[in-house]
């Protein structure tokens, strides 16, 4: 049965061979440096990540990503891969690898690694050997190797910037030593991007995609995917060479969500699906629109793609409302969905995004409230939900850290320490009182002398904490909505007022900074903060059972 909604169409069960659980299903995104140190480096890896994942069951999630663990130089993270078929040795082992499969499936836990198909590592073997070779030889052709312009081709080949800031292109030495030909980065100068359009690209990412799949991995979350688009003709875009990229709210570009990338999309699901179960895709895709983003989950398309203008939403009822709506009108008939995200390792915390008020100060109370009841509307909403590691724990971004300990390529290409992402990035803290929280070794980034009170180990003791709070929510959430209707039906309580009705279970969140009246509208099955006599407080939200 079909069930119409806001120009949004869901069955009541997806006719993809993609079991239910992917499209209800809550995501915890598992960032391996900074989640749990087994070796005590001071680096996360997999043996403190397998450690740790009995934690990562009982907050009640369905699926584990893993951003990259592949052999990478780590300029950017892990996203410049050297080698996408081993694990790097910071990490451990492919042989820790399939224990970390095999230990979450025996918990329960479905398995979903990150993949970087648009750009790999200068140091990767194929990008080692098309520095080596010849203009317009097959090895360069993996890449965008291109001549300058100019009279002696010292000009770049067009005028495209990059996400990370500063030119798109970077030059390389030609055999006798003289200046040669450019290569093309979207990213950071050590991530030259794959020429898409050559098969022979395409043929060696299905060979890692059935390298993957065999070892027992469900599913990819594929990084950057409309970077892979751009048109053949390399037409200049304009761009204003003191810019950042943004994709976010920059207008179509032929750089970017552009030439054959939904043609490449679907030779992708036709893959995934050649496996008993089907394997599961969900797109990391920005774009400035909602109808450019919802495209990526066409039927035949990829099954999710991550809903991130949340990541960026000022705390406003009409912006929330708004910005879902947005994503909820244009999917389109049931076998796709979107996966909604407040967090991730690319963006300032919601606790403390939430918490910069209008002038400019930072109020981290008033921030976790807000935190607590924004996760309940992406946990209420229909399709599925990612949860950022220590999201649960309500982390603040750890802000003013030393500028010399920075790893974010973006602060080196802009110059600008504030738009790195490394404050996202801190080590977590597991206990109170040990040596870097119980992490592990010491973490190249400092923790906050503070972070003890919001360990795992100390939110355990506190009934009202904010990992209590993400269980309890997480648990209603399997109990009550289950077996709701995948529709979102808007309920008008005022300005400052979220609300929508998924079936006979009601989302309202006050947005203001004084309470509601909410009156007798349900039994309240969960709150971010006491409802006393039908009044929810302010920055709070409430589940109610109609």
């Amino acid at each position: 049965m079909a069930v119409v909604t806001n120009d949004a169409v869901y069955r009541e069960e997806p006719s993809t061979g993609v079991a239910p659980d992917w499209r209800r299903g809550v995501t915890f995104q598992i960032y391996p440096r900074s989640f749990a140190d087994g070796n005590g480096d001071g680096i996360g890896d997999l043996r403190g990540a397998i450690a740790r994942l009995p934690y990562v069951k009982a907050l009640g999630v369905d699926i584990v990503w893993v951003s990259p663990w592949f052999v990478s130089p780590m300029a950017d993270g892990g996203y410049d891969v050297a080698d996408y078929c081993d694990i790097d040795p910071m990490f451990g082992t492919l042989s820790d690898a399939d224990e970390f499969i095999a230990t979450c499936h025996e918990l329960g836990l479905k398995v979903m690694i990150d993949l970087v198909a648009n750009h790999c590592s200068v140091e990767h073997a194929w990008f080692q050997a098309a520095l080596a070779a010849a203009p317009g030889s097959v090895e360069r052709s993996r890449f965008y190797f291109r001549d300058g312009r100019g009279e002696n081709g010292d000009q770049p080949p067009t005028d495209w910037v990059s996400v990370f800031g500063g030119p798109a292109w970077t030059r390389v030495p030609a055999a006798d030593g003289t200046p040669g030909q450019w290569y093309l980065h979207l990213f950071d100068a050590s991530q030259p991007d794959f020429d898409w359009n050559n098969q022979l690209v395409r043929d060696s990412f299905d060979d890692i995609f059935r390298f993957w799949f065999d070892r027992g991995v469900d599913g990819f979350r594929l990084d950057a995917v409309p970077a892979i688009g751009k048109d053949r003709d390399f037409r200049d875009a304009g761009c204003d060479q003191t810019a950042q990229f943004a994709p976010e709210t920059s207008p179509q570009t032929a750089y970017w969500d552009a030439g054959e990338v939904h043609e490449i999309i679907k030779t992708w699901r036709t893959l995934a699906e050649s496996y008993e179960p089907a394997k599961y895709l969900v797109g990391e895709i920005n774009v400035s629109t909602p109808e450019a983003l919802l495209r990526y989950i066409r039927p035949g398309e990829l099954q999710s793609v991550f809903a991130m203008n949340l990541t960026k939403a000022p705390w406003s009822a009409e912006a929330f409302e708004r910005l879902i709506t947005g994503n909820l009108n244009y999917t389109t008939d049931g076998t796709s969905w979107p996966t909604w995200v407040l967090s991730s390792h690319d963006e300032v915390r919601s606790v403390t995004r939430f918490g910069r008020l209008a002038d400019g100060s930072l109020d981290l109370a008033v921030g976790t409230s807000r935190a607590r009841a924004a996760l309940m509307i992406t946990l209420a909403l229909p399709g599925g939900a990612c949860l950022y590691q220590g999201e649960e724990l309500g982390l603040p971004q750890v802000e003013h850290l030393p500028v010399a300990l920075l790893e974010d390529p973006i602060v080196a290409r802009t110059g600008k320490p504030e738009r790195g992402r490394d404050g996202c990035r801190v080590a977590l803290p597991w206990d109170a009182t040990s040596p870097s929280f119980g992490f592990g070794g010491t973490p190249k980034l400092p923790q906050p002398a503070t972070w003890g009170s919001l360990s795992a180990q100390a939110q355990e003791a506190d009934a009202d904490s904010f990992l209590h709070f993400t269980r309890d929510l997480l648990d209603v959430r399997r109990t009550a909505l289950s077996h709701q209707p995948d529709t979102c039906d808007w309920v008008e309580l005022g300005t400052d007022v979220l609300a929508f009705d998924r079936g006979s279970v009601r989302c309202v969140v006050n947005f203001a900074d004084t309470p509601l009246a909410i009156g007798d509208q349900g039994h309240v099955l969960v709150a971010s903060a006491p409802v006393v006599d039908g009044w929810l407080p302010a920055n709070a939200g409430v589940w109610l059972q109609r």
